[in-house]
């Protein structure tokens, strides 16, 4: 029964393999339209995009990102100022690329923008802390979606949502999880309500990998601001230990965790733009496919001990 299993398994990645094959064709009349273009996976997508030959239009936040792309790609490649938090700096960039790509429409948008501070304990924080990183992780998404999403109809092309495995479980508090769950739910309605239009939507969920986002210089900094602003009596409850400790936790998460090739997100991102038939959802990293989601799909109490277990806890735990 187990062979019987196993040979089924195989059956099917080695149809699923052959059936995500083919690709688009006419890549150098298709305009794709990436945000968060300034580094890390956006900056790669946007320069491997160029290389295959798609029209590349690369939503960069400050004029160095943009000088510096331009000087490494084709003359495909136009760059266009977005700032995701702000409406007026979305529409802008919207109406540059609605005259840039004509009647030809939009073949693809992939919002790549996204931050990852501030992050730490509930309690620790307040609503701005919520609101900051919600307008860029989550209302940026929806924003850049809804305005070029018109021109994503006309072409019946994709919508590429940058998620996390963080969009799956929440092993930490903050808004990080928050907002990436919420681009799940985005992508799941906006799947289905554009499926009648022909339109595609795939969701990007990236285990660790080495970005701005998961640089642990930012996010310790980020977390000694937060402790430094703690009343004396949250500090107390916590122990004056509790720093120290959560910096060795996180150390040993990311040396466990992190890795350096960024090449298996843009690999996903590429084909979710490619392929004839994308997939609805990619995991790329092997912490994503053989943990974090894994431990997504357990009861809530085991996953709930094993991070209970395994995290910094305060001096006044009752566990």
């Amino acid at each position: 029964m187990f062979l019987y299993l196993l040979g089924l398994v195989v059956v099917w990645f080695i149809f699923r393999w052959y059936r995500e094959l083919e690709r688009v064709s006419d890549k150098g009349d298709k305009y794709v339209y990436i945000t968060g273009c300034d580094s890390g996976f956006g900056n790669l997508l946007a320069k491997h995009l160029d290389k295959l030959g798609f029209r590349v239009i690369a939503g960069c936040y400050t004029e160095k990102g943009e000088d510096e792309l331009k000087k490494v790609t084709s003359d495909r490649l136009t760059t266009v100022h977005v700032d995701v938090t702000d409406s007026d700096s979305v529409k802008k960039a919207t109406a540059s690329i609605k005259a840039l790509v004509g009647q030809k429409g939009l073949w693809a948008v992939v919002n790549n923008a996204g931050v990852s501070v501030p992050s730490g304990p509930t309690d620790w924080l307040v609503i701005e802390d919520y609101k900051s990183m919600l307008a860029v992780n989550l209302l940026g998404v929806v924003d850049v979606t809804l305005s070029v999403l018109p021109l994503i109809k006309q072409a019946e092309g994709r919508v590429i949502n940058v998620s996390s495995v963080f969009g799956r479980i929440s092993p930490f508090g903050g808004p990080y999880c928050v907002s990436k769950y919420g681009v799940e739910a985005f992508s799941d309605s906006l799947r289905i309500n554009m499926a009648p239009f022909g339109v595609k939507v795939a969701c990007i969920e990236p285990g660790f990998f080495k970005t701005n986002v998961t640089d642990l210089v930012l996010l310790k900094g980020n977390v000694k601001k937060l402790w430094d602003r703690l009343p004396e009596d949250v500090k107390r409850d916590y122990g004056n230990d509790f720093l120290d400790i959560s910096f060795e936790h996180l150390d040993n998460r990311f040396n466990q965790f992190t890795d350096s090739d960024l090449m298996k997100v843009v690999g996903c991102m590429e084909h979710g733009i490619s392929a004839v038939r994308p997939r609805t959802r990619y995991s790329p990293g092997w912490d994503a496919k053989f943990f974090w989601l894994p431990l997504s799909y357990m009861p809530t109490f085991l996953s709930d001990t094993m991070f209970l277990k395994n995290g910094p806890k305060p001096k006044i735990s009752k566990l």
